[in-house]
């Protein structure tokens, strides 16, 4: 099928989850990706998307334990010995333990103050290193497959503030090589992180978090399937945008960076706003509205048409219930905001409870 792309001593069963399937030829004419292979669509592409699952949860760990948490318990440990230290000889100077040097002593004769972390300062650096790693993992790919999709998203002849080409020349089939690539790996992404949402703590809106992943996939499969390759990709764009200024905030305010935080953090409500209720919104009503008008042909399987009244009312309601969601999480994020304003600082309101023992422990 696809062996010709690929080592010749790899067995064929193994050759749908190293490489795209169904290569096909190139429209007479295409109007993006002029040099691109192209392919159609199948049932083996999952094989790929469970390549890239495992891929990504190797890269995962690897980033998460040898380069975040590193980082992160360095950065963490350092700065509460500074803060310990300088504690300790302010106690010291009001306590009247001088030397003779002028230099803050101890009783025992020490030069240098010492001091052994509590539990608690260990529980709580423990915390702030997971997190930050989790996070970290999350902006780096972010603005990788941001950029991937950026690319994709530039060589359509699509545009975000006139979507109509969304929907001329239906069926955009066959798929160019890098959009196939874009839609299987970000598929692949949201797949893995429904195991991740259920192998982590349990935020606040674990429910929420968990319908947006299923109602994402739904959607990615669906767009794949039917054709609607297009409007899948801009959405994607526009949805990853603003993901890689949240986990980079957060990372700020796990390590004790909190202006950072506050301004990243209020760079991304601007983005998200502009992204998810501006733009999305303007993406949603041209479904609505030049979908309908502009798709002529009807249930025609066999040439790669599959609109029908229930296949495109069905993707349009799902955008719309993934609009209401978003604006949960919009509510949530300008009480966030408010506490911005108000010099209290960013906070996570989607952050896990923290535990028994830590709320005892205070």
């Amino acid at each position: 099928m696809n062996s010709q792309y690929v080592l010749q001593w790899l067995p064929s069963y193994l050759v749908p989850f190293v490489s795209l399937s169904y290569p096909t030829a190139p429209p007479v004419d295409p109007d993006s990706f002029p040099h691109s292979a192209y392919y159609k669509t199948g049932v083996l592409d999952g094989c790929f998307i469970i390549t890239c699952i495992a891929v990504m949860a190797i890269l995962r760990d690897v980033v998460r334990i040898f380069v975040m948490e590193p980082f992160a318990r360095w950065k963490l440990t350092r700065t509460w010995e500074r803060s310990n230290s300088h504690h300790i000889q302010h106690n010291d100077n009001k306590n009247g333990l001088i030397n003779g040097n002028g230099h803050a002593g101890h009783a025992n004769g020490d030069s240098k103050p010492k001091s052994v972390m509590s539990a608690r300062d260990a529980r709580k650096i423990h915390r702030s290193v997971l997190r930050f790693a989790e996070q970290g993992w999350s902006a780096i790919y972010y603005t990788f497959q941001w950029l991937f999709g950026f690319y994709v998203h530039r060589n359509l002849p699509t545009r975000a503030l006139n979507p109509t080409e969304l929907w001329s020349n239906y069926p955009h089939s066959p798929l160019a090589g890098p959009l196939k690539l874009y839609y299987l790996t970000q598929t692949a992404f949201y797949l893995h992180q429904i195991l991740i949402l259920n192998a982590e703590a349990r935020r606040k809106d674990h429910v929420q978090m968990m319908t947006h992943h299923v109602l994402t996939i739904f959607l990615m499969v669906m767009s794949y399937f039917c054709n609607f390759t297009r409007i899948g990709c801009l959405i994607m764009v526009l949805m990853d945008w603003n993901d890689i200024f949240l986990p980079i905030a957060k990372m700020f305010r796990y390590i004790g960076l909190y202006t950072l935080c506050d301004i990243t953090f209020t760079w991304f409500l601007i983005s998200w706003f502009v992204a998810r209720h501006v733009l999305f919104v303007i993406v949603i009503k041209s479904a609505w509205f030049d979908g309908p008008r502009l798709i002529s042909v009807g249930w025609v399987p066999e040439l790669g048409h599959y609109y029908s009244e229930r296949t495109y009312d069905t993707f349009v309601y799902l955008l719309v219930a993934l609009q209401v969601i978003q604006i949960i999480w919009f509510w949530m994020i300008c009480r966030i905001a408010w506490r911005v304003i108000s010099g209290q600082g960013a906070s996570d309101d989607r952050s896990d409870d923290e535990s028994e023992e830590e709320k005892k422990s205070r």
